[in-house]
């Protein structure tokens, strides 16, 4: 990959946390927003100050404390905080060991010891596959409703993509979100992605793509609960190469989708095949 003659390569670092319960915790099913100020904390004490208010992509994503259920004391959980900017996640971790020298942290009113804090780099190569670890959150804008063929009953400004929404529509918006996000971060103008070639009726990224769960989560913004539609996926990939790769490689630690500054869309790399013939998979052919 190249820009403004210089190649890039995505570089895939991120900090685990490997936690143990000091009390009995019960899992939030809210617990994006204690989540997150954890998040805000360790960067803006990592040095990246002007990240929470900055306008437009956070570049970060994170999964949930999992697995995602009640842990008595003495029980591990992890948490996995993610990014295309590898300084950034080694900052975090100085700034984790610099607030918490005792080892202990505070998420929402749970309460852990960190017994370990690694950086890992997974690996994308040509095939394989990428599954959410947290909910993909599509928006559908109203003024792409007719484009899509949508007809809904009601004037919405958006709709949150689920079945029975058309599947091109989720692919579409996915698509164009990992674009936008990945030239927003190495600065590539509009006119260098499109002169890869990219055409309106091609798939340039997800070759197989396996639906798995609707879910429905609810948020707090502003003070104000809010329900936020999301769904769990599959991608499957065989003839990954070249930019496709490293974009791919970027959105795994961007995060999939929208919100992924409130933990939805953060994505794991399976180890082997995480296809299930149980469920239909659509595929694509090479874009």
């Amino acid at each position: 990959m190249r820009t403004n003659g210089v190649h890039l390569l995505v570089v895939s670092v991120r900090l685990v946390f490997e936690l143990e319960a000091i009390t009995d915790n019960i899992y939030d099913l809210r617990y994006h927003h204690s989540l997150q100020g954890f998040v805000y904390r360790l960067l803006k004490h990592a040095g990246y100050v002007g990240v929470h208010d900055a306008q437009g992509y956070k570049f970060f994503s994170f999964s949930n404390i999992y697995p995602p259920r009640d842990a008595a004391v003495g029980e591990r959980r992890s948490l996995i905080i993610a990014s295309p900017d590898p300084g950034m996640v080694v900052a975090m971790k100085t700034a984790t060991k610099r607030l918490h020298p005792d080892g202990q942290i505070r998420i929402g009113k749970s309460e852990w010891a960190v017994r370990g804090l690694e950086l890992v780099g997974p690996r994308i190569g040509r095939s394989g596959c990428v599954k959410t670890g947290t909910p993909i959150v599509i928006r559908i804008p109203k003024d792409r409703y007719t484009a899509y063929g949508i007809k809904p009953d009601k004037d919405y400004e958006y709709l949150y993509w689920r079945p029975p929404l058309p599947l091109a529509a989720f692919r579409k918006q996915i698509e164009d979100n990992l674009y936008k996000k990945y030239r927003d971060y190495y600065g590539r103008t509009g006119a260098e992605m499109e002169g890869r070639g990219r055409r309106e009726d091609e798939s340039t990224i997800l070759e197989e793509i396996q639906f798995r769960k609707q879910v429905c989560n609810h948020i707090l913004i502003n003070g104000s609960e809010v329900k936020v539609i999301g769904t769990l996926w599959e991608f499957h990939f065989k003839h990954l190469d070249g930019e496709k790769r490293e974009i791919v490689k970027f959105g795994v630690d961007a995060g999939f989708g929208e919100m992924n500054s409130l933990g939805f869309g953060f994505m794991n790399v399976a180890r082997g095949s995480c296809a299930s013939p149980s469920l239909p998979v659509e595929v694509t052919g090479r874009g």
